[in-house]
């Protein structure tokens, strides 16, 4: 069977055994949602976390583009601490579904694009929750919506698909991630202060107590956020879903999303 033009291997395989999804169902879904999800990837040097065998075996995390890739993948020289590495690119349908049939079951973009690398034009602070106390996380979403609103910021909202929230901006492309960090830095710990009992900058995961924890680090040149629509390794295929800010009273953990139901809810 062909997807976009790709052959589909070893269509049957479960990659989510738990929720019984195969390898097909989920190239399928990469497929009905590629008008939403590239956009987010555009220009964008990708890492993907790939599970050939499932997300029951053992999986990892792929950023140099393989030998192996046809010539419609494009890619990007990047600089390393140890030299360059030449990085995926995502912009069309195809690509999409051809990384998703190489067992890609979660997509991860950097904040900058392939022509200013060093410069980001996105900011993302990930709130992860140290506890299962998920009406703390997502009161740390709103009080964080909030103050960014404040700061004179245009905040998004997402599900995680996983634990928590990702709550993000754009910004123009003026500053490296050198010169953003420590304003970056600076925003956390006022959220902090001014709300000592629901966030933690605390990097050690002991020293963080039952509070949210804002990961404003993730904000680095060659790092990387989980894209918007992607899958996550989860038994139930959480998808880390964009949502409205009306929508997050509603919202009842942060996997409420995933390839079973995404779609049912979003027509």
């Amino acid at each position: 069977m062909k997807i976009a033009g790709i052959e589909i291997s070893h269509a049957d395989k479960l990659i989510f055994p738990s929720a019984k999804i195969t390898k097909l169902q989920m190239v399928q879904y990469y497929e009905s949602v590629a008008e939403e999800m590239l956009p987010f990837m555009k220009d964008r040097p990708l890492t993907l976390h790939r599970f050939p065998d499932g997300i029951n075996a053992d999986g990892f995390y792929h950023k140099k583009a393989a030998d192996y890739f046809p010539d419609f993948i494009k890619t990007i020289k990047v600089k390393t601490e140890g030299g360059t590495n030449t990085q995926i690119l995502c912009n069309s349908k195809k690509s999409l579904i051809y990384l998703a049939n190489q067992g890609t079951v979660g997509f991860h973009i950097w904040l900058s694009k392939k022509d200013k690398l060093y410069k980001p034009d996105k900011v993302v602070f990930d709130l992860d929750p140290s506890t299962n106390d998920f009406e703390k996380v997502k009161e740390a979403a709103k009080i964080t919506g909030d103050f960014l609103r404040k700061k004179n910021k245009d905040p998004q909202l997402m599900t995680s698909g996983k634990k928590g929230f990702h709550v993000y901006y754009s910004i123009k492309r003026t500053k490296t991630f050198d010169e953003l960090r420590p304003l970056l830095k600076d925003l956390a710990e006022e959220l902090e202060s001014q709300n000592p009992d629901i966030f933690t900058t605390a990097i050690r995961k002991d020293k963080r107590n039952d509070k949210v924890f804002i990961d404003y680090l993730r904000n680095a040149y060659a790092q990387t956020s989980v894209c918007p629509y992607s899958l996550r390794p989860t038994k139930n295929a959480g998808v880390a879903t964009p949502i409205e800010w009306d929508e997050l009273k509603n919202t009842k953990r942060a996997a409420q999303y995933n390839l079973e139901n995404i779609l049912k809810e979003n027509k």
